[in-house]
């Protein structure tokens, strides 16, 4: 079982993509500016300067063949081919058509190589980038990628047109300077380790998309189904009804022969089709409808994701594993609703989920509890405060609750002997009395009489609901005196309420990250709780958690990130804005036996977007 990733961390997740396969990237920074191929966080790039392919590919994939894909989410339509702006649900797939100036390797955390770009010169003040484009680049259109293109597609991100975030992420860099047609610099506030990767990671389009044929041009957040004008390896073939979209292999791609390319993107066609709900989604595939399944849902793995087909040898199920930190999933709380501003009724409520009983019962023992929002990697904060982060919290000891500088928090248990969920459930009722919310009238309530009630929003997608989960869930609630309502809505129009805040609670898988960067900013900034449309839904605006944010976006070494991130996580935890869900260190995947992928693992990635960059469709016979 899965929930949804919000739409605002998806747009950047898939679309930014150097941030997006490598993390948010910094570099020591050298006593005079250099040009190179690639730049490394700390260390060399594993691969040479004359690499001819990542590890993880098969340089002689055969090229082919339709590859059939259902939603990547929980989106049911679509009505625009913009991903980059908040109003509307984008097409899935639009990241093919996209690329940036620099792009990563799916194994390694901390390395950026050329895409569009064919040199990278950090300055040595750390102050600005200069990237050199390489001269067969072309968009999609076959004019060429110029430094001007860069730039406004950069201006065009940082304004009011597109969606809030990206102003966030990109908030740092000042402005972007075109040298020479081929030649672009970017200036920034100040000296971090991730501004060069930033300003490799820039979207890059055509001015000429939204152009009209008089030279008048469509607002970039007015534009629906104007088809892209990107330098990615991929088309748009045709679409009907927003319900269905093929991408076609542009035969023309300028990058085919680029070492970050080669064994890349093989399939000639790459449709999907959008199902109504996971029900139709699932039977669909086992129909034979579909190429690939990535399952979610561990229910349906175990007990649906079975059949003929499957017992033939005709589909195939596989568990592959990853190395990914996995991002926090759980139930996020509105803390701008006064219901949830006193964090000993946010602790109340995290100790009412039951995990252990939802393990057995619904997921066939399958996850782990998640316990930090960087679990399952070293950025997870354990323990006691290390000397490193003291110097971070010891100033801010004023602005901290006591308990940050003693035990990490740890997830409530409810495996006897001695745990128990009636223990649990007592003292919530101590910490709810000591926050003024008291049994009395047959429900639990305030000073003012007022019940304590509240609504978990989710979406009507099949299959994957959190109903069961929520139905438990509440069930324990109850025994507090607490009204827990579950309520569905349709995917788009929980999106528009999640843009707006209007919510109390929801289900939420923040994606995952290898190197905490300027996206944190987007999830728990002040700034960005006052912003419609941002990653901080749980409305986090607390100025020592600012300064924590500081001192990640600008970590000079991986030990001061490791210590800044782990300070982060130890506040955030025991602020309780989450009641944390679970995890798995295994993509789930079921596909056609027709397809076949490279002998050699990735160690960071997606599953879907692995598949579709490095698998392929086995030769017919003869």
């Amino acid at each position: 079982m899965t929930t949804r990733i919000t739409a605002a961390s998806r747009r950047v997740a898939r679309l930014l993509f150097a941030s997006a396969m490598i993390g948010s990237i910094g570099l020591g920074f050298p006593h005079a500016a250099f040009a190179v191929y690639a730049i490394a966080q700390y260390g060399e790039p594993k691969y040479p300067p004359d690499f001819r392919h990542f590890d993880y590919v098969n340089s002689d994939a055969p090229r082919g063949g339709t590859l059939v894909l259902a939603n990547p989410n929980r989106l049911t339509s679509f009505d625009k081919f913009n991903p980059f702006t908040m109003r509307g649900n984008p097409a899935p797939g639009l990241g093919f058509m996209f690329e940036s100036l620099t792009t990563g390797s799916l194994d390694e955390i901390s390395t950026a190589y050329g895409l569009l770009a064919d040199d990278i010169a950090v300055a040595a003040d750390g102050l600005s980038t200069t990237f050199h484009i390489n001269p067969k680049a072309r968009f999609s259109n076959g004019d060429p990628v110029t430094a001007d293109d860069v730039k406004f597609s950069f201006e065009t991100l940082k304004s009011p047109k597109a969606a809030p975030q990206y102003s966030v992420y990109f908030g740092q860099i000042a402005r972007a300077v075109v040298i020479d047609p081929l030649t672009i610099r970017f200036d920034f506030k100040q000296r971090t380790r991730e501004m060069p990767l930033l300003a490799g990671g820039i979207p890059v389009f055509s001015r000429k998309w939204g152009m009209k044929p008089d030279g008048t041009r469509i607002d970039f957040d007015q534009l629906a189904f104007q088809k892209p004008i990107g330098s990615g390896p991929y088309l748009i073939e045709r679409y009907d009804n927003g319900r269905t979209i093929t991408y076609k292999r542009n035969p023309a791609y300028w990058g085919a022969h680029l070492p970050v390319r080669v064994g890349t993107y093989n399939f000639e066609r790459i449709d999907y089709k959008l199902y109504s709900d996971g029900v139709a989604r699932l039977e669909a595939f086992k129909a034979g409808e579909y190429d690939v399944l990535v399952e979610n849902v561990a229910r349906n793995w175990v007990r649906r994701d079975i059949g003929k087909r499957f017992d033939s040898g005709e589909l195939i199920k596989r568990e592959f594993p990853h190395h990914n930190g996995s991002g926090m999933q759980g139930f996020f709380m509105n803390v701008r609703r006064p219901l949830f501003q006193d964090v000993r009724v946010r602790q109340a409520l995290d100790l009412a989920l039951d995990f252990e009983w939802l393990n057995r019962q619904l997921f066939f023992s399958q996850y782990r509890r998640t316990d930090s929002f960087f679990v399952n990697g070293e950025l997870q904060a354990k323990g006691r405060p290390s000397a490193g982060e003291l110097a971070l919290l010891d100033p801010l000891r004023a602005e901290l609750d006591s308990s940050v500088f003693g035990e990490m928090v740890q997830q409530p248990r409810t495996a006897p002997p001695p745990d128990s969920l009636r223990a649990n459930l007592i003292k919530a009722r101590q910490l709810l009395a000591d926050a003024g919310w008291t049994y009395r009238d047959g429900a639990l309530r305030n000073a003012k009489g007022e019940p304590f009630v509240f609504e978990i929003l989710d979406d009507t997608g099949g299959g994957a609901s959190m109903e069961p989960v929520a139905a438990a869930f509440a069930r324990n609630l109850q025994k507090l005196g607490i009204v827990c309502n579950f309520r569905t809505v349709d995917y788009a129009l929980i999106q528009k309420r999640l843009d707006a805040f209007d919510f109390d609670m929801t289900s939420v898988r923040m994606p995952d990250v290898q190197v905490p960067g300027t996206e944190q900013v987007s999830r728990f900034g002040s700034k960005s709780a006052d912003e419609q449309g941002s990653d901080n839904l749980s409305g986090v605006k607390s100025p020592a958690v600012d300064k924590i944010l500081q001192a990640v976006v600008s970590a000079q070494t991986r030990e001061q990130l490791v210590d800044a991130t782990h300070a982060l996580d130890r506040v955030l935890m025991h602020g309780y804005y989450v009641v944390p869900h679970w995890y798995s260190a295994t993509h789930r995947v079921a596909y056609r036996n027709t397809l076949a992928y490279p002998s050699t693992l990735p160690l960071y990635y997606t599953a879907e977007d692995w598949i579709t960059s490095t698998w392929w469709f086995k030769p017919v016979p003869k």
